[in-house]
């Protein structure tokens, strides 16, 4: 007989990637189609996405009766994620808890005794099929020590099975995309959009240092067929009426001739979608002769992993990329009219006012659309970890989440650091203004405009904008200009809210859902 098993996605905000807009956990939708095979029940509840709290997630709890609760968790989310399990255990003892994602599978004891019984069983690395062997042990149809990939307390004694192998036949996995609510998915900057997050590939062949992927996947790189994958987003437009694709590869472009493929059936398909992704700078360069094909196949968006400025940061990092490469990969995307993003990691313990100054003057000279200025987090597994933690002042995983500074630096307070990395937002978004209205692409230069305003209205940045200081007057009598041509001329995208609430205005007080980004969702509960 079945069990009935919700999959709950744990209600954590912290304003980082929220200003682009929602998305499922690619994990649950992966693990839920495997479950379904052996005939389980299942149910997908993104508590998270719709906003809900810990009482309406009793209430769920209450009203699905489930055999079995599921959640996941990376670091800043294990809390919420233990206390959704601790609440369903309130609920009724009888009930199953199980836990994955990156923190549970690299701190299996830590999760196992902080969870204080809340937490039953941790499925580790790849859910989808450890996830129904661990049900049917549960189910005395086999023994748990056989049950390769899991952690879980036999009376004093914290047990971690072995390691199981990556799954290699990807093609075969069916997410159970008819779970979805889909009108909880969608981008905040685009009109009318229904979001979905897929992927291609797992895994990653770099060795980061301060990357928490690289070392769930252990350096690993599979991949689904162009086929298959392309034949996935076909499904989803025509099936759910998505038009909007987050590719949550890690390196999608690893293998130039696989990636040509995808482009050039995106290309032939013409479906009418907008897709999103990542990269590596050295991908970008070493495909700057067909990134041609990268609007044609309906590719809007690309972020690049600068990290940082300078060559002595990156080497440290280990990025395996020079400053030459990122300056030159977010220009050649640039030209292209394709959204660039990236980030530049701050906070590290040499950092000073003079080192932040120069990584904002650098941000300008490599010229993205979106920069992102991020404060290190010291995940407890990541390689660098033990060269941080000397630093560390802030022992809440919760605030480990790119804006809170969780280390002091040598010579800077962390509310300094956080002040400086205010300053470089506004800085560098105001003199981009005028050079977004300039552009001639008008598709680009609209999501840019209502890109920002979600970044203002939807991000952390919200609360701070008091402290930013005035809007120069350039930028005020632009932002009029744009508003009464908008209130005019209603083209483009009529119902999105225009730019009101820039640094030096006062916010809205209505604020637009925001969007949890699994910067990299895990296949895991």
């Amino acid at each position: 007989m079945g069990k009935r098993i919700l999959l709950i996605t744990p209600p954590y905000h912290c304003g980082v990637v929220e200003a682009a807009g929602r998305w499922a956990n690619l994990g649950f939708l992966y693990i839920a189609g495997e479950l379904r095979k052996d005939g389980h029940h299942v149910e997908i509840y993104d508590a998270m996405a719709k906003n809900h709290s810990y009482l309406d997630i009793r209430k769920k709890i209450i009203d699905s009766m489930p055999d079995i609760v599921g959640s996941t968790a990376y670091t800043a989310t294990i809390y919420d994620a233990t206390r959704v399990l601790s609440l369903a255990k309130s609920i009724d003892q009888k009930i199953i808890t199980i836990i994955g994602g990156i923190h549970p599978t690299m701190m299996p004891e830590e999760t196992l005794t902080r969870s204080k019984g809340s937490i039953d069983y941790i499925v580790r690395w790849e859910g989808e099929y450890t996830t129904p062997e661990l049900i049917k042990a549960i189910q005395g149809k086999m023994k748990l020590t056989e049950v390769r990939g899991i952690a879980y307390r036999d009376g004093a004694h914290i047990i971690t099975t072995p390691q199981r192998e990556y799954i290699q036949d990807l093609d075969s996995l069916t997410p159970a995309w008819d779970l979805l609510s889909w009108e909880d998915y969608y981008l905040c900057f685009m009109d009318n959009s229904r979001v979905a997050l897929v992927s291609s590939s797992r895994g990653c062949g770099n060795s980061c240092a301060f990357c928490s992927q690289q070392k769930f996947w252990q350096q690993t790189y599979r991949t689904r067929s162009p086929e298959n994958f392309i034949a996935e987003i076909e499904h989803l437009r025509r099936q759910f009426g998505v038009n909007a694709f987050f590719i949550g590869d890690e390196y999608p472009t690893h293998d130039r001739d696989r990636w040509e493929k995808i482009l050039d059936l995106l290309i032939e398909k013409n479906l009418g979608v907008h897709l999103l992704t990542e990269t590596c700078a050295t991908d970008i360069v070493r495909d700057r002769d067909i990134l041609h094909k990268y609007r044609k196949a309906g590719i809007i968006h690309m972020f690049i992993g600068v990290e940082a400025t300078n060559q002595k940061t990156l080497d440290t990092f280990k990025k395996f990329q020079t400053c030459h490469e990122c300056r030159e990969a977010i220009r050649l995307l640039n030209e292209q009219n394709i959204i660039t993003e990236c980030s530049f990691i701050l906070g590290l313990p040499e950092e000073t006012n003079e080192s932040i100054k120069n990584t904002l003057e650098l941000a300008q000279y490599y010229n993205p659309d979106n920069p992102h200025f991020l404060m290190i987090s010291p995940w407890p597994y990541a390689d660098i970890y033990q060269e941080l933690q000397p630093y560390i002042e802030d022992w809440d995983y919760r605030n480990y989440n790119l804006v809170k500074p969780v280390l002091k630096p040598i010579n800077m307070t962390r509310e300094e650091v956080f002040q400086e990395v205010l300053k470089c937002y506004k800085t560098y978004y105001m003199g981009k203004l005028p050079h977004w209205e300039a552009l001639e692409d008008e598709f680009k230069k609209e999501l840019l405009f209502r890109g920002l305003e979600s970044i203002v209205q939807n991000s952390f940045l919200r609360k701070h904008m008091s402290t930013m200081g005035k809007m120069p007057a350039a930028v005020k009598k632009l932002i009029a200009k744009r508003q009464a041509t908008n209130t005019q001329d209603k083209k483009h995208y009529p119902t999105t809210p225009r730019l009101n609430s820039l640094p030096g205005t006062l916010p809205s007080e209505q604020v637009s859902p925001g969007k949890k980004k699994q910067p990299h969702s895990l296949p895991l509960p």
